[in-house]
């Protein structure tokens, strides 16, 4: 959902620095993504555990999700007229974007992921209550045994002895599915889970990037960081695109030895993760070249070559290009995490596949053998 609303947020830039009538498939980027973001807020409300923190920002954003689209239309609306008030649409439905919207759903997105993680530590808990009934159950028929052997001077009693056959096997597989299930879900976390964490980071980092690059071109420094803060009188939304490739690409600035992409990097096991983060760290290194290239164009007052340098179709220089390409492999390298967490996910569970079948059957064979046992002795004495 977050990465929709961010994805839609820098669709609607893109198509109004195309001027007019945006590029169809700007536009229908654009639909997707607020189709997506809305069905994902029905998708949450059902998935949430109900708290009241997580119900509040499903109802925010559910609650400006039309403010933002009538404000992007008025926008829309402005801009095909040639009116400069559209300008103004945009950066008002940006700002509700960024100060609202956006941190109500990483707010819901930390949430989420503070459950999952509750989740796998309530999951991979031993289950000691279990296995010490277990245990004791096995150690109680086990002294019935001895007890009716030193009275009887039988060595053995069928019953109590496939009654305790029965409680071991349950005990062994309660233990050894639960140890296999626990190192699956693990394995699960630490090759899944902690990758999509810190993909999902980038990408969401790299559209906010995309956006703020968008807005310095719609704003022609009308917006600036005010006096007195760190790059006082610089463009805000240039500072916001700076901010958000170094939290992508790292102090080094190369994303193989630091930020998000060098955390992926590092996370990333095999090949089929592996390249397409490089894949991922070289474009947005082209990315940050060319837009440096705009900047200079655009800061000596030359807006129509900075603007093609931006969104122009040629490949070889509109940074547009390089943060497709970006997307692209980010999205590759999600698919393929997203998979590897799946399959130890199912591996995991599958360690525990007919278990509560098989305990109560374990358990009935039990009762009747223990039964069966006890009562032949009894027999003897009527």
């Amino acid at each position: 959902m977050y990465r929709s609303l961010a994805d839609a947020n820098t669709a609607a830039s893109s198509g109004f620095l195309a001027g007019g009538l945006e590029p169809a498939e700007v536009r229908e980027r654009y639909d997707r993504d607020i189709a997506t973001a809305s069905r994902k807020l029905v998708t949450a409300a059902a998935a949430t555990d109900g708290s009241a923190d997580s119900a509040a920002e499903i109802e925010e954003l559910s609650r400006l999700l039309p403010v933002y689209t009538a404000r992007i239309e008025a926008a829309r609306a402005n801009n095909r007229q040639g009116l400069p008030l559209g300008g103004a649409w945009l950066r008002n439905a940006n700002d509700l974007m960024q100060e609202e919207m956006l941190p109500a759903a990483e707010r819901l997105y930390q949430a989420e992921k503070e459950r999952l993680r509750t989740d796998y530590a309530t999951a991979q808990g031993f289950p000691w209550v279990a296995v010490g009934l277990g245990v004791l159950t096995v150690g109680a028929l086990g002294g019935v045994q001895h007890a009716l052997y030193r009275r009887t001077n039988r060595r053995f009693n069928v019953g109590l002895l496939g009654a305790t056959a029965a409680c071991g096997v349950l005990l062994v597989w309660v233990t050894a599915g639960h140890t296999l299930a626990s190192a699956g879900l693990s394995d699960s976390y630490e090759r899944g889970v902690r990758s999509l964490n810190v993909l999902n980071d980038a990408r969401i980092s790299a559209l906010k990037a995309r956006g703020g690059e968008n807005l310095t071109l719609v704003a022609r420094g009308a917006v600036t960081v005010p006096a007195g803060q760190k790059f006082a009188g610089q463009d805000s939304y240039d500072v916001a695109y700076r901010a958000e490739m170094a939290r992508l690409l790292g102090p080094e600035g190369d994303g193989r030895s630091g930020g998000l992409l060098g955390q992926a990097l590092e996370l990333a096991d095999d090949p089929a993760g592996g390249d397409p983060v490089r894949a991922a760290a070289d474009r947005a290194g082209e990315w940050r070249e060319r837009h440096l290239k705009a900047r200079e164009y655009d800061e000596a007052g030359d807006y129509e070559q900075a603007l093609k340098r931006v969104i122009g179709a040629e490949k070889d220089e509109a940074t547009g290009a390089s943060f497709d390409r970006l997307d692209a492999a980010l999205e590759k390298a999600l698919a393929h995490e997203q998979g590897e967490f799946e399959r130890a996910a199912r591996t995991g569970g599958g360690a525990l596949t007919g278990l509560v079948a098989g305990a109560l059957v374990l358990a009935a064979l039990g009762t009747a053998g223990a039964g069966v046992g006890i009562a032949r002795r009894l027999a003897e004495y009527r």
